[in-house]
């Protein structure tokens, strides 16, 4: 979690103040982020000691935009959309993190439409951060993060596809994924984050620690994600692909520099590294543009080139804000006890219904 979190909830009530701007001040903002070199006109994007753009520093991407839009909503927001989803969401959290009577009943069930998840019941929004504000990218506030197709939604999935969907909801029927060790969810296990923070794309999880920490040298390029402290080595240069067979976490990621803009071409995804609940396949790729849009921002741009699994190509364009704060290191279970808690408590259980009930005289 970022620096905010360890503080005190005055960073909440400055989200409530700043979504409750007028109209005419909001319009002021999308306008000057539309000029040229950001707010301030003339800004050049710095470059390195190795003569590279520089893309160091923490970043974030959090925000209130949706990773799809809904059939019949337009590509952009109105000042007073705008307004409506920023004011909504700070007085969520100033309504969600107030004190907790000690006093009160038991919360409801998970299924309340009050309560943000059915696991947790009610989780209170002090440990949540899914951001404030929503993306707007070239001056225009966007309803949706997909920007191709022009519908702003994932394309539907190939008979190929959908054949491996129906496969994995068969093979759920006899185990789940909490069945047995091997299958339990990579997030929980500490493998990798759950969702697609690290990537490749990076997408924002829409709960809490969207932050990342980008570091540069002449060959290579580092972005840690904070959920589960994900690391992606990008090298820079002339490609020397893996075999086809090797397939690590975060695939196979090499980088060039096209003008200002860090050009990432992945291969290689690991399969159980799913996104979206779908595996890439072997020929899917993800295509990553990186280009420093003024001091403050980060435009990243994504594509998802995967014919074996979409009908067709699509991707979007995500702001990243810097991040003016510490990353702390997200620990993901200190060393994953819980899960040596789980098999120990499932042997426990075994070895007691193993023994028969004693039997009277």
């Amino acid at each position: 979690m970022d620096a905010r979190h360890s503080t005190s909830l005055s960073p909440r009530r400055h989200a409530l103040a700043l979504a409750l701007l007028t109209s005419s001040v909001l319009a002021g903002a999308l306008e000057a982020q539309s000029r040229p070199g950001g707010a301030g006109g003339g800004w050049h994007a710095p470059t390195n000691s190795w003569g590279h753009p520089d893309l160091q520093g923490n970043w974030t991407n959090a925000t209130l935009t949706p990773l799809t839009r809904s059939p019949g909503v337009g590509p952009t927001l109105t000042v007073e959309e705008v307004d409506r989803i920023e004011s909504g969401q700070a007085q969520l959290v100033e309504d969600r993190a107030a004190p907790t009577d000690p006093n009160r009943a038991l919360p409801p069930g998970g299924d309340n439409p009050v309560c943000i998840d059915s696991g947790t019941t009610c989780y209170n929004e002090v440990y949540r951060d899914p951001g404030e504000r929503v993306a707007v990218v070239n001056g225009e506030a966007r309803s949706s993060l997909v920007t191709f197709p022009a519908d702003g939604r994932v394309p539907t999935f190939t008979p190929q596809a959908q054949g491996l969907i129906a496969e994995m909801r068969v093979r759920s029927r006899q185990f789940s994924e909490y069945d047995h060790p091997e299958l339990r969810p990579l997030a929980e296990r500490c493998i990798v984050s759950f969702g697609s923070s690290a990537g490749p794309p990076m997408l924002p999880n829409y709960w809490y620690n969207n932050n990342y920490t980008i570091v540069q040298n002449a060959d290579h390029v580092m972005i840690m994600a904070e959920m589960v402290h994900d690391v992606r080595i990008i090298r820079l240069g002339e490609p020397r692909p893996l075999p086809a067979d090797v397939r690590p976490w975060f695939g196979d990621s090499w980088g060039r520099w096209e003008g200002n803009t860090l050009v990432v071409e992945t291969t290689n995804i690991n399969p159980e590294h799913a996104f979206r609940g779908v595996p890439f396949s072997q020929s899917g790729k993800v295509i990553e543009r990186f280009t420093r849009a003024d001091s403050e921002t980060i435009l990243y741009e994504f594509t998802i080139d995967d014919p074996e699994v979409y009908t067709s190509a699509w991707g979007g364009e995500i702001p990243f804000r810097a991040l003016h704060d510490l990353v702390y290191e997200y620990s993901c279970h200190e060393g994953n006890y819980a899960l040596e808690g789980v098999l120990r408590g499932a042997r426990f259980q075994e070895s007691s219904e193993s023994v028969e009930p004693a039997r009277g005289n």
